[in-house]
């Protein structure tokens, strides 16, 4: 028998091995003179010879079964000719050989495919379980047998690689991460900053989507930091928005070190330059004095609207325990933030409520009535806000991200599983948009005006506009006379206080009306909609339709395939997904009959041969794992980050703050306790729960982490907004010149070594090459 090479006579013997029940392993080899070509190579059984002493077991309590046991089952190959010949073959063994049942645990049989770990690393990056991983690919192979490995070779691969990553450091593995989303994405940017002591402080980054949605969507924008990543407390912030169907819109995210204005301001800049410095008409955030002196310097034009949510947290807190009956006042308190439409009638009514629960030299409530003109709806009307008064839209995102991410995740792991939402979402939004273009939303009524709303909005918005017009049915009319060509009326809903007056001009076709639901949500309300409909006008003028609630409103920003890249693994892993689901149709079909299923043996074993052939003229793969184009040698720089910088641990969980309001709220829920259970019981249990595992004693001091100080020569924002634009705004801010160019991003020095490494998850077994006998024993019936 003949072999090319050593490794095609390596695969044959250890399928004869398969076949017989022991596994294989290298021994002894020889090489060619002054060369690294192997001239003779013996491979033994894995049980040939005896284990060597290891010291470590005699302080052990634990020893290792012993498996070798001298057994000279063996061959050997020998260079001739350019091919290697058996010279020796020994088929005795004088150990119990494996059955059919139990060969696929033997070691030489095992072994992860680069194809089979693409699947396994897709699997555990949506959060699914290395068992349900491994219970899937086994009933896909057929069996367990058939996988080709085993769940602890598949956790030992993932600890391996997971290892590997950590040994890189957190700072390496997310610039890593960062590059290759950028060689993916043309228009993906990231930045940092470092302190003075070059270390990564804050991370802000976002993609070409976030950045379309922004262009369309970005009047307005919620931010909250309230979410907290890793058990280091370490601010996560989201900028969100809604879309056109109302739902919720990432434009940016940013992993913090702190919450100071210092880091605001940074961030908030760092937005703005992605943003093509487009600036939002209003900014929701929650009460943070950091966060708005940030905000005053960066977006001074930017309307910036309090969290009402978080106001009636903060009121439970501070006047729980002043006011009698809180659920009363608490109803006043809402009166004052929501049906005030005017600035006089709401001083009249927040003075009234001071009066009647005695809160004059009340202090919270004096301060929060200085910032009375960031919450109160008659201050905010005139300005756009998508008809939100609160950053629930932040508040329902961080919800949800505790249903990806956990506190137990390391850095890179946090970014991972947050493109799975970022995904997820994406996701919900073309099924909107499915539903928008495939469907036609239910009239209440065969009005011309609603034909033509339900052909122009979205299904959401839609309905919010139905309701508008319905509403004009029960809507008291007041004609109060002409002036300048503009008719006045007074227009009121029957059962309700307020009466609106509204402004028609026939001539321009324009309609004003006191409320202000036009300018604050960007729909028409049943006001202005009474009198457009006594004037005889059926349709919405078209400078009433704001185009980012329209079911066009993202046509022209549909981006070309052509500008993203593929992840080299992730077309690895759709190709053979796409492979197996032909081939497993193709099996289901041919086992019907023996006739078919000789045939699709023997074409299978022609395809492989055909492949392992197609494989070795063309030896590089095209999905390598490298994300970097070849040539490219990262240079020595004068400066370089020394990895992120450390948060001394805070003793919270990863969600955000709970108010007074809520615990109150869930404090009632809670059930009685055992009245059986004793009062020394209790006690022992109540001082059990107090200590519990974030026991100032048992995890060491509980340290107040200072606010970073920043100096400004240090700041190195590492972002990616194309080569000459970006040296150009290094230059001009001071920051350091020796960041060099990598595609179309700056890349900081300390990573030179990182980039364009091989990938070291591949199998240093090697892969199956060859194809070989069916009946590879009979080879060997010449050497018993």
């Amino acid at each position: 028998m003949k072999f090319c090479t050593e490794e095609e006579a390596y695969q044959f013997y250890n399928a004869y091995a398969r076949d017989k029940g022991f596994s294989i392993r290298r021994s002894s080899s020889h090489n060619v003179k002054n060369s690294t070509t192997i001239k003779n190579r013996t491979f033994c059984c894995s049980r040939e010879g005896v284990r060597r002493p290891d010291k470590r077991e005699e302080s052990s309590s634990y020893s290792r079964p012993e498996t070798r046991c001298m057994c000279q089952a063996r061959m050997k190959i020998s260079l001739t000719d350019g091919l290697y010949c058996i010279y020796e073959f020994e088929p005795e063994h004088n150990h119990i050989l494996a059955s059919s049942s139990q060969v696929h645990h033997l070691r030489s049989q095992r072994k992860i495919t680069e194809a089979q770990l693409a699947s396994v690393e897709n699997a555990k990056a949506v959060g699914i379980s290395n068992k349900a991983t491994f219970d899937l690919m086994a009933k896909e192979a057929g069996g367990v047998e058939n996988l080709g490995f085993t769940r602890e070779d598949m956790k030992n691969k993932l600890y391996s690689k997971r290892s590997l990553q950590t040994n890189y450091g957190d700072t390496g593995g997310v610039l890593e991460y960062l590059e290759k989303k950028t060689s993916e994405d043309g228009k993906f940017f990231y930045s940092i900053q470092v302190d003075e002591d070059d270390l990564i402080t804050n991370i802000f980054w976002t993609d070409s989507k976030m950045v379309a949605d922004y262009e369309l969507f970005g009047d307005v924008v919620c931010f909250d930091t309230t979410y907290r990543k890793l058990n280091d407390g370490r601010p996560f912030g989201l900028l969100v928005g809604v879309n056109n169907h109302k739902k919720t819109t990432i434009f940016g995210a940013a992993l913090l070190y702190d919450e100071t204005a210092e880091s605001f301001v940074w961030l908030f800049n760092t937005f703005l330059t992605v943003m093509s410095g487009k600036k939002p008409k209003t900014i929701l955030t929650d009460e943070d004095a950091a966060m708005a002196k940030a905000i005053k310097i960066v977006l001074p034009e930017t309307h910036h609207r309090i969290c009402v949510w978080h106001m009636n947290q903060n009121a439970c807190k501070h006047l729980a325990g002043v006011v009698e009956d809180y659920k009363k006042f608490n109803k006043d308190f809402q009166n004052c933030i929501y049906d005030q439409e005017e600035e006089e009638e709401f001083i009249n009514t927040w003075n009234n409520l001071l009066d009647k629960y005695k809160l004059q030299n009340n202090e919270w409530l004096q301060r929060l009535f200085d910032k009375r003109e960031k919450w109160a709806l008659a201050y905010g009307r005139n300005t756009f806000s998508a008809d939100m008064v609160s950053t629930q839209r932040s508040e329902s995102m961080n919800n949800e991200l505790k249903g990806y991410i956990s506190v137990k995740y390391d850095i890179l792991t946090f970014f991972e599983h947050f493109e799975r939402l970022v995904a997820d979402k994406r996701n919900e939004e073309v099924k909107c948009d499915f539903k928008a273009t495939q469907s036609t939303p239910k009239l209440k009524s065969e009005l011309r005006i609603l034909r033509h709303a339900a052909r122009i909005y979205t299904p959401t918005i839609f309905k919010v506009f139905q309701e508008q017009v319905m509403q004009t049915l029960n809507c008291d009319l007041f004609y109060c006379g002409e002036s300048n060509a503009e008719k006045e009326y007074k227009v009121k809903v029957y059962g309700r206080r307020n009466e609106h007056v509204v402004k028609f001009s026939a001539l321009e076709v324009e309609v004003k009306c006191s409320c202000k639901k036009y300018e604050f949500v960007g729909i028409l309300c049943c006001h202005a909609l009474k009198i457009l409909d006594i004037n005889n006008i059926k349709k919405i003028h078209e400078h009433y339709i704001l185009n980012r609630w329209t079911i066009d409103a993202k046509v022209v920003h549909i981006k070309s395939n052509s500008e993203t890249h593929e992840d080299p693994k992730t077309k690895l892993s759709k190709r053979r997904h796409e492979l197996c689901r032909m081939y497993i149709h193709l099996a289901n079909r041919a086992t019907e009959s023996d006739e078919t299923y000789l045939m699709a043996v023997n074409n299978a074993q022609k395809l492989a041969e055909d492949v392992e052939k197609s494989l070795k003229i063309r030896p590089d793969s095209d999905v390598g794992t490298s994300s970097h184009p070849e040539g490219t040698e990262e240079e020595e720089q004068t400066i370089k980050p020394k990895g992120l910088k450390v948060k001394e641990k805070e003793i919270h969980g990863s969600a955000r703050p709970i108010g007074g309001f809520e615990k109150a709220t869930r404090q009632k829920k809670k059930t009685k306790k055992d009245p059986m259970v004793s009062g020394s019981a209790k006690e022992a249990n109540t001082q059990r729960k107090k200590k519990g595992k974030n026991d100032p004693k048992d995890c060491g001091p509980i340290v107040e982490v200072d606010n970073v100080t920043y100096g400004q020569p240090h700041y190195t924002d590492l972002g990616h907004l194309g080569t000459s634009t970006y040296q150009n705004q290094i230059q001009m801010a001071g920051y350091y010149p020796g960041y060099y160019p990598h595609g179309n991003a700056f890349v900081p020095p300390p990573f030179s070594s990182f980039f364009g490494t091989p990938n070291h998850g591949q199998d240093t077994q090697g892969n199956v090459t060859q194809s070989f006998n069916p009946n590879p024993y009979n080879v060997f019936a010449n050497f018993k």
